[in-house]
């Protein structure tokens, strides 16, 4: 079973950017692509857990600030070395100026 769970304003992610969130005992990284959608993903890279909201946003790529290993956030997909395993992602909507991430019931 699932829920949507609102994380943060649309207003706090700039586009083309990420932030982290924490809610429910989960760490999230909410990003804003250049076509204004919204994704989210585990916020800690897959490698070696550094947060990727320290690190870049290059369209839909995110790249970890520690060793430059990227990823698609879209669809998690580990895209350049040394990332391997893919990221968690997680559905994400919008509503009255709010984004929601669907997680699973607390």
């Amino acid at each position: 079973m699932t829920e949507w769970v609102d994380v943060c304003a649309v207003d706090d992610v700039d586009e083309e950017d990420v932030i982290e969130v924490e809610t429910r005992g989960r760490a999230l990284a909410v990003y804003r692509s250049p076509s204004d959608s919204f994704h989210a993903t585990d916020a800690l890279c897959t490698h070696q857990q550094a947060h990727l909201a320290d690190g870049l946003v290059m369209g839909e790529l995110v790249e970890c600030p520690k060793h430059n290993g990227r990823f698609n956030y879209m669809t998690g997909e580990a895209v350049r070395v040394p990332c391997l395993e893919a990221l968690a992602v997680y559905p994400v909507t919008v509503r009255d100026g709010r984004v929601l991430v669907e997680l699973p019931a607390a």
